[in-house]
């Protein structure tokens, strides 16, 4: 995140103010910002829903009315959600605001695709603020295919993903799924005023992004909305998957930090008294939450049951065949599970340990234990075959564990379920492509190796380092991703030539290494034991 936010400080120094673009959404003018160099149009912070506070906190979102008749400064991006990461000045909750970058000038018979970016953050940090589309939007023009690039902001936390049984019962789960879906309602009503073509969405993201997009191809209306995905680290159950009544604990913490509510933090009666409180005591409270939080990650989606946006495991819906047919590209890194593993595990009892709290009244201790047994069997503690890859026997001064643990971690969350999903689809005639990132990270810790996040930098034009190769991968994936939205396919023939990207079929299961030095389609077979001892278990995984 810290290089995204430098990132984004580079490419606006590249900004000067010329005459200021406008836009006339209804009776409201938006007035945007010119990105003169880039000969591109910025229209930020635009609200897509009522501020969520009061009594529209912790309910889904209502779109929002603009000023009738009005003008509103859309020159910047609107600030980031409640998280534990930024100071509170930085923040608000009325934050749920969309942003749309254009060739500069666009009118608004022009038609042009758009992509469609969720930013990732484990669900409880992130912000639209970081990811800045100016690199892949001018590439686009450059390149003979322009498009429009909009990002959004979703409630993030105990907000956005409430968790409980009083959650459950008064249907109050998935709250930013339902944020991701207003966006992008709008965008399917207005982004034809800024030259776009709402048949022609594109929807991406990355990590916790790329989890909440593919989400809604469980159970939403995704193909009234969009035509196309490309998902990048991120599948239906990398966040492993329960009922919301699991996390009650962390539901109870998070009340028991807003002064105002602590005494009902047990009551099973909360949200009246939440709604009633202020931005500073909720903040509080998730400030309370995330640091008695016994998991990394204590806000994910959950099973919401018939109806629900996940209204049973992925792995049950894919058997049903009940998922949408949109074409998409879906890939990982090499080395997902590196910066989620902790570097002082040093036994393989804390190996075992690590894996097990994944318990749920729907598998019994013993079959859960057998089976993490049997995990460590297929990732035996042998530094070469651990992670990061190929990295041989160095440990980086770690215990060998560390790389054990990694590997599975990343294989477990990410990389199985990256091939159960694009299998799935593609043996149901979907058009599929796939990707292993494997591209260096030098001025990375080495012990992270190809980390997860470490392709964002690339996808928006501004790699982690200055190497040729470094430089020639990023143009090159810009390349195959604008294509893919522009076209849905990655071979479009346009703009820098680059190897043909095979479809993914059951007869071609092929994924293509996204790799400066080394770009060429690759067997996805690997780790295929461990895989697919994952794959044939998915209960058990919540998968």
């Amino acid at each position: 995140m810290l290089f995204l936010l430098s990132l984004l400080a580079s490419v606006a120094r590249l900004v000067s103010v010329d005459a200021s673009p406008t836009i006339q959404l209804g009776r409201t003018t938006l007035v945007g910002l010119d990105i003169t160099l880039l000969q591109l149009d910025f229209f930020g912070g635009i609200p897509f829903a009522e501020p969520p506070l009061g009594n529209l906190r912790l309910q889904p979102p209502v779109p929002k009315a603009l000023p009738d008749p009005g003008t509103l400064d859309a020159s910047s991006f609107g600030p980031a959600c409640l998280q534990t990461d930024l100071p509170l000045s930085a923040m608000s909750e009325d934050c749920l605001t969309i942003n749309v970058f254009r060739p500069r000038g666009t009118p608004a018979d022009a038609k042009l695709p758009v992509m469609f970016w969720t930013y990732g953050g484990g669900f409880d940090e992130g912000s639209s603020t970081i990811y800045n589309g100016s690199a892949i939007v001018a590439q686009s023009v450059a390149r003979g295919t322009p498009l429009i690039y909009v990002n959004f902001n979703y409630r993030l936390g105990p907000l956005g993903f409430p968790q409980g049984q009083e959650a459950d019962s008064k249907g109050a789960l998935n709250l930013a799924l339902k944020d991701q879906l207003a966006a992008l309602k709008w965008v399917q009503l207005n982004i034809g005023t800024f030259g776009g073509d709402k048949d022609k969405v594109t929807v991406f993201g990355e990590s916790a992004g790329a989890i909440m997009t593919s989400i809604l191809f469980l159970n939403s209306p995704i193909d009234t909305l969009a035509r196309g995905a490309i998902f990048e680290s991120g599948s239906q159950a990398t966040a492993a998957l329960f009922t919301p009544e699991r996390r009650e604990i962390d539901w109870q913490n998070f009340v028991s930090g807003v002064a105002s509510c602590a005494s009902k933090a047990t009551s099973g009666s909360t949200f009246g008294c939440l709604r009633n409180a202020n931005t500073t005591e909720i903040f509080a409270g998730l400030s309370t939450a995330m640091a008695d939080a016994t998991e990394l990650f204590p806000w994910d989606p959950v099973i919401d049951g018939p109806g629900g946006l996940i209204p049973d495991l992925p792995s049950v819906l894919f058997n049903r065949g009940q998922f949408a047919r949109l074409p998409f590209i879906a890939g990982t890194n090499q080395d997902e599970g590196t910066i989620f593993t902790t570097e002082v595990i040093n036994s393989t009892e804390e190996v075992l340990e690590s894996f097990v709290n994944m318990s749920s009244p729907s598998v019994s201790p013993t079959t859960l234990q057998t089976s993490v047994q049997k995990l460590l069997q297929l990732y035996p503690d042998i530094p070469t075959l651990g992670s990061p890859f190929n990295t041989g026997n160095n440990t980086f001064g770690l215990s060998s564990q560390f790389k054990r643990t990694a590997a599975i971690a990343g294989d477990l969350d990410f990389q199985s379920q990256r091939r159960l999903w694009i299998e799935t689809a593609a043996n149901a005639g979907v058009a599929t492509f796939g990707y292993l990132f494997t591209q260096p990270q030098p001025n990375g810790p080495p012990e992270d190796g190809v980390f997860h996040g470490s392709e964002i930098p690339f996808v928006y034009g501004a790699p982690s380092d200055n190497s040729t190769s470094a430089l020639t991968i990023s143009r090159l994936m810009i390349e195959y991703w604008v294509s893919f939205a522009t076209s849905l396919t990655p071979n479009d023939g346009l703009g820098i030539p680059r190897p043909e990207w095979t479809q993914f079929t059951p007869e071609n299961k092929a994924v293509i290494q996204l790799n400066g030095a080394n770009l060429t389609m690759i067997p996805d077979n690997y780790r295929a034991a461990q895989m697919d001892f994952i794959n044939s278990n998915p209960v058990i995984w919540r998968h």
